[in-house]
């Protein structure tokens, strides 16, 4: 019997012949991840130093200040500064902080390779899966162990395959891909489950919009969003990380065709058409145009799920010419500084910003309620990040959409949720 690729990473990772879904492995870290929200300051340093105070490999680990930056209150100021603080007492050079959310750094900087176990203190880790990683979320308990040792157990995770064939049409993105999946599997349906994605309509999507899915695969309940290593993900990596692409590949691991999954979809990505989370559930997802008209307050671009280049450069490409609708706040936050610098060049950003854009730090400032945008009482949000829970955004009495880039445009224009395939019309 075959293997999956999160059976043949984790067994790899902890020196053993072969694993099957439900083994109870330890395994070798190869990349740790902290942020500022759920990082040294929460259980790590009072527990770290209880235990030695030394980590086990300071090049391993990587700290990214992405919530609180820029601060905007003296505590999410300190709550910066003592993470800074602490990243250098501790020799940790892999510091971060103003440069964006921690799952684009972390694949910007080469942290996250093919056939890799990465751990972070973000349950949105598993982005790392759009580059053939085995990159999941713990909790800052889990991570200090992590920092001691190196190590930590894993029960190897069943597999769901969702297989999507065909291509997407004009004004349908990767995004979009990510909530249908989610509205058939359902918000606990793949509850510590890969879920690995493959098909024509995956590989052929570059490494930006592979991310949107995989990002998204804990929506789920998924410990796990996997994809193949392929050109595309080579392509992103080169010059990214010291290792040769001859190693890159080397490292990579795929599933076997006979290996045994859970579950198998197979989904058409040519029927596929926009889509939307409705509040107050990921898997609340329904067609755009069953909620068009829906007049929206704010139109938000950007986080570690819809800001990256290409995200942009849509959007920029619906708008240009073009304004916002009057009492509309359309927010564009790049997805790290990367982007932000290469949008600017581009004269992407500036189309944005003409049609009525306001530009913002690479931040997880807004996505997640902390500054730079937060909703009030009665306002309606469609969003191209990854929750829309109650109160994530500002107010519980507010009303968050989840859509594509394109969507979140298209809304802006119109001052309503629409279709972005009429306004592009």
């Amino acid at each position: 019997m075959g293997k999956t690729m999160s059976e043949k990473i984790l067994a790899r990772a902890a020196g053993v012949g072969e694993a099957s879904a439900g083994d109870i492995l330890w395994v070798n870290v190869d990349m740790a991840m902290m942020d500022d929200i759920l990082g040294p300051r929460v259980e790590i340093a009072e527990g770290l130093m209880e235990l030695g105070d030394r980590v086990w490999d300071a090049d391993k680990v990587a700290i990214i200040s992405d919530h609180y930056t820029p601060p905007a209150s003296v505590k999410q100021a300190e709550i910066v500064k003592f993470t800074r603080e602490w990243a250098a007492l501790h020799g940790i050079k892999n510091y971060y902080e103003f440069v964006g959310p921690c799952h684009q750094i972390m694949a910007e900087k080469g942290f996250v390779l093919p056939g890799t176990v990465v751990l972070g203190t973000d349950s949105h880790t598993c982005m790392g899966g759009a580059l053939g990683a085995f990159a999941t979320g713990v909790g800052s308990t889990e991570m200090l162990g992590v920092l001691v040792t190196g190590q930590t157990w894993l029960r190897v995770p069943e597999t769901i395959r969702v297989v999507w064939g065909g291509s997407l049409n004009a004004g349908v993105m990767a995004k979009d891909i990510s909530l249908e999946t989610i509205r058939e599997i359902g918000h606990a349906g793949a509850t510590y489950k890969a879920v690995e994605y493959v098909g024509e309509a995956i590989s052929s999507l570059p490494v930006d919009e592979r991310m949107a899915i995989t990002n998204m695969a804990v929506e789920m309940g998924a410990k796990a969003g996997m994809m193949e290593y392929d050109g595309e993900a080579a392509e992103f990596l080169a010059g990214r990380t010291a290792r040769t692409q001859d190693e890159l590949a080397a490292g990579a691991l795929s599933s076997d065709a006979d290996a045994s999954f859970a579950r198998t979809l197979v989904k058409d990505a040519s029927a596929l058409t926009p889509m939307i989370a409705c509040p107050h559930s990921v898997d609340n997802v329904h067609r755009i145009e069953d909620v068009e008209a829906t007049k929206i307050d704010q139109a938000y671009l950007g986080s570690c799920t819809g800001g990256r280049y290409s995200d942009l450069k849509a959007a920029a490409e619906l708008v240009k010419g073009r304004r916002i609708a009057g009492g509309i706040r359309f927010l564009v936050s790049p997805a790290s500084q990367e982007i932000w610098e290469r949008a600017s060049r581009d004269g992407i950003l500036q189309t944005l910003a003409e049609a009525g854009g306001t530009i913002l730090a690479p931040t997880c400032g807004v996505c997640v309620g902390l500054h730079s945008g937060l909703l009030g009482a009665g306002e309606a949000c469609i969003s191209s990040s990854n929750r829309n829970f109650i109160g994530r955004m500002g107010s519980k009495e507010a009303e968050i959409y989840l859509a594509s880039p394109l969507s979140v445009a298209a809304a802006a224009l119109a001052g309503r949720i629409t279709d972005p395939r009429e306004v592009a019309a």
